[in-house]
């Protein structure tokens, strides 16, 4: 398999690389690019923590090759918070309801979170439990990303930073 050459926009930076047809975009942002935001937890696009914004749509990059990718607009949780560090609403509201513990998981949950408000508004508990079906988390109950899901919700509605 010879390498193909892919450009696509990164955290609102032009990209290009050569990368073999079967490389993963998960591997392609953490090993080539050092964007270890993206953690890898599952491989088979089952945990959530490798997701980002594709073209403004969550997806697991666990499941994407980065070939598909190209000339795409590509979002990491590193790109998520303002050029001057301010936090994102919803990173702001994960620390603020401790919404984390070991925070693997919390990269996924927060672009999930993201993608949640931005497509479908604010939501219940409920539906918020959910949305995040696809995001697994094996040190909390819930309890706190729920909440910190909401209250990025209602800081991402109001224009917070």
């Amino acid at each position: 398999m010879s390498p193909q050459k892919i450009t696509l926009k990164i955290n609102g930076k032009a990209v290009t690389r050569e990368v073999a047809p079967d490389r993963l975009l998960s591997q392609l942002l953490r090993e080539d690019l050092a964007l270890t935001g993206t953690h890898i937890g599952c491989d088979t696009g089952q945990c959530g923590a490798c997701t980002v914004h594709l073209n403004g749509r969550a997806v697991k990059s666990c499941v994407v090759l980065a070939v598909q990718a190209s000339g795409a607009e590509l979002t990491t949780i590193e790109g998520l918070a303002a050029a001057d560090g301010t936090l994102h609403p919803m990173q702001a509201a994960f620390k603020e309801c401790h919404g984390l513990q070991c925070g693997f998981c919390t990269p996924g949950m927060v672009m999930s979170a993201v993608d949640l408000v931005q497509h479908h508004g604010y939501h219940s508990e409920a539906q918020v439990r959910e949305a995040l079906e696809g995001n697994l988390c094996r040190c909390t109950g819930y309890q706190n990303i729920v909440k910190a899901v909401q209250l990025g919700a209602t800081g991402m509605q109001t224009g917070s930073k």
